[in-house]
């Protein structure tokens, strides 16, 4: 049940055409440029995928195509868990679980979704784990959305005790969780993955096994080079880790809508189409190409600064 995972896992987007269908195409282009931009894993039907706005069809096919389009060079994870009802939960997981994913990701919001506590999450848990196939791995993810539904310590410790879960997505931005959580881990194999920004390094230096927050979708290259030197003593780190906070505080202006426009810019795809954002984003975000145009400079001249670091370690 020890199945990867983690490291720098983007959390996918979809490309719609103009006429609100699927791009496979731009699907195709876009897991080639997470693969040739420091990929480990790819999560895809997930918040950023725009899945509360997916029907189960799409939801099933977006996760297969991914997976083919993977071909075995990274694993995929995910989720199209959007439902409250059992039965409809029952037939979206299952719906998942046949696909060819390498883990199927579990919400929080969705296992407790009247937010009763305890008791009525391990109820949900327990039926969850009934439906799917005993030999599937299972992830865990506090989605934003509806609401955000935080694991306590008790039902962190019930599911990595479980034995079924190898992720978890922690969406508690708080270092301190973090790091209780890491230490809960253990040598369980249940990982913890940050998604927040501000405290990916540190997370990273505490033994967050990755990194998995939005702005995978602008440079995951660079989260992958601050994994693997975190604990490197140089002023190159310092300041790649303050610019990808920075960066990621753009998230407000119209994401995941600011995202497209940033591969729609680079030609991944060729519509910045979403289901969720439904107002143009340059008009209600004034200057927010500008900081795009920033963002993008910015994340060229670390690309520069890290190629003549890591040829100048080669050499030495």
């Amino acid at each position: 049940m020890h199945k990867k995972a983690n490291g720098i896992v983007p959390v996918m987007l979809t490309p719609f055409t103009e006429d609100d269908r699927i791009d496979w195409d731009g699907l195709e282009r876009l897991v080639e440029w997470y693969v040739d931009n420091g990929a480990d894993t790819l999560f895809a039907v997930c918040q950023s995928s725009e899945m509360q706005r997916l029907t189960l069809d799409e939801r099933t096919e977006l996760a297969r195509r991914t997976v083919a389009f993977a071909a075995g060079r990274l694993p995929v994870i995910a989720s199209g868990h959007i439902s409250d009802a059992p039965d409809d939960q029952r037939e979206e997981l299952r719906a998942m679980a046949g696909t060819g994913i390498d883990a199927l990701v579990l919400v929080t919001n969705h296992l407790d979704p009247a937010q009763a506590g305890t008791e009525a999450f391990r109820a949900g848990l327990d039926a969850a784990l009934g439906w799917l196939p005993g030999d599937l791995p299972l992830g865990l993810y506090e989605c934003p959305a509806p609401f955000r539904r935080l694991l306590s310590d008790d039902e962190f410790k019930l599911c990595r005790d479980s034995g079924r879960f190898v992720t978890l997505k922690d969406v508690s931005c708080d270092l301190g969780t973090v790091r209780r959580r890491i230490a809960m881990s253990g040598d369980s194999g249940f990982s913890v993955v940050n998604a927040n920004a501000a405290i990916a390094a540190d997370a990273m230096r505490a033994g967050s096994l990755g990194f998995s927050g939005v702005f995978t979708n602008f440079h995951p290259d660079l989260y992958a080079w601050l994994y693997r030197n975190k604990d490197l003593d140089s002023d190159l780190r310092r300041r790649l880790e303050t610019f990808l906070a920075l960066a990621a505080m753009a998230e407000p202006m119209g994401y995941p809508g600011l995202a497209k426009l940033f591969h729609v810019r680079r030609g991944t795809f060729a519509s910045a189409h979403s289901r969720v954002i439904d107002f143009d984003i340059p008009k209600r975000f004034w200057g927010v190409m500008a900081l795009l145009d920033h963002i993008e400079t910015g994340t060229e001249a670390f690309r520069a600064e890290i190629a003549a670091a890591d040829g100048a370690s080669a050499t030495t």
